[in-house]
């Protein structure tokens, strides 16, 4: 009788946990979000990611006011975790690159499970079966460079293209053992081209900065810093889109590292279902089709000039990568003695 009872009681809790991370309509979720009035948001990346999105939401579902602070992921999930640590949770939901923080964070059971709609178009490598999380926008690292101080016949083909001479002290590219998809970009380059890849890349003088947002502008702007491999698609197309002389060049011999920005909301979160309710009107195709980027949805087609990824050579073991704690450790280690230390404050806004 009491195996009995126990089976019960174990199924009714698995039932209210499916519940829990069901998808809910927006009306409903919208019903519930009026009685928080607000949501905090912390995003990884620069403050032009989330802003404009931020003011749109309030704009759709009036009453509920959005506050988002944004920096390297890697230095707000430490923010997360001292709230949390305090009893004193403020933030509602994070958007991260560090996709190793939600498998943690979901270990230790602090995370809400929620599918919202559209959970099922979302690739199961940006996404967590029980609905801790979810990736809500894809990127890539691409090839860009100026197009008014490079010619078209002189842009790189290939990584072994920006070891050329003529291209010394050119090269702009994030610190790798600070920016955890940089640090998969260059280890499928080096996977690809040996360890003396980074030899000859140093002996080229490559500028290191903190940021995706600073490696766009600056080839945008068009000093020395005309080049890079590790361009951020869509930070580089909203630079183009605005008029300034930066192109995108997606490698057809090096493949495409991908990743998703992903979402989750925290179980203690003050305002849940604005959080809730933010992530379902996101990942609406209306939303998802005005990223500039690819979207997380296989339903969901990329804005010219990009292709579908399964039109490129892509790279997208960026999660099983970055969950090898041992491995990225010394990686970290190795790649702070390529760069150097970080010597500048990173460019968010």
């Amino acid at each position: 009788m009491r195996v009995f009872r126990a089976i019960i009681v174990t199924s009714l809790a698995a039932i209210g946990l499916m519940q829990a991370a069901a998808a809910q309509s927006i009306d409903q979720l919208y019903e519930a979000a009026k009685k928080e009035g607000a949501l905090v948001l912390y995003g990884g990346g620069p403050i032009t990611l989330y802003e404009s999105w931020a003011r749109e939401f309030e704009q759709r579902f009036p009453g509920i006011k959005v506050a988002v602070k944004a920096g390297s992921s890697n230095v707000l999930d430490q923010e997360i975790d001292a709230q949390m640590k305090a009893g004193n949770l403020q933030v509602d939901m994070a958007v991260l690159q560090t996709i190793q923080d939600y498998e943690r964070w979901k270990k230790a059971g602090v995370l809400l499970p929620f599918r919202p709609e559209g959970f099922d178009k979302v690739d199961d490598e940006w996404k967590d079966k029980d609905g801790a999380y979810v990736g809500i926008t894809v990127n890539g690292l691409s090839y860009a460079y100026n197009s008014a101080k490079l010619p078209g016949a002189s842009v790189p083909k290939s990584a072994l293209d920006f070891l050329k001479p003529e291209f010394k002290g050119k090269i702009i590219t994030t610190y790798p053992h600070v920016d955890d998809i940089t640090l998969y970009l260059y280890q499928t380059l080096v996977d690809k081209y040996g360890p003396e890849f980074l030899d000859k890349l140093k002996a080229n003088q490559p500028i290191f900065v903190r940021g995706h947002l600073g490696v766009s502008r600056a080839i945008a702007a068009g000093d020395e810093r005309t080049v890079s491999f590790d361009s951020f698609v869509g930070m580089s197309l909203a630079e183009a889109k605005a008029g300034k002389p930066i192109v995108t060049v997606v490698s057809e011999v090096d493949p495409l590292p991908v990743a998703a920005q992903t979402a989750a909301i925290f179980k203690d979160a003050p305002h849940p279902n604005a959080a809730k309710l933010y992530i379902s009107w996101y990942l609406q195709p209306e939303q998802q089709a005005r990223q500039g980027t690819w979207s997380s949805r296989s339903d969901v087609a990329p804005p010219p000039p990009l292709k579908p990824l399964s039109s490129y050579r892509v790279a997208n073991s960026y999660r099983s990568f970055i969950m090898d704690e041992e491995k990225v450790k010394k990686m970290r280690e190795r790649y702070l003695g390529f760069t150097g230390p970080v010597t500048a404050p990173g460019t968010y806004r």
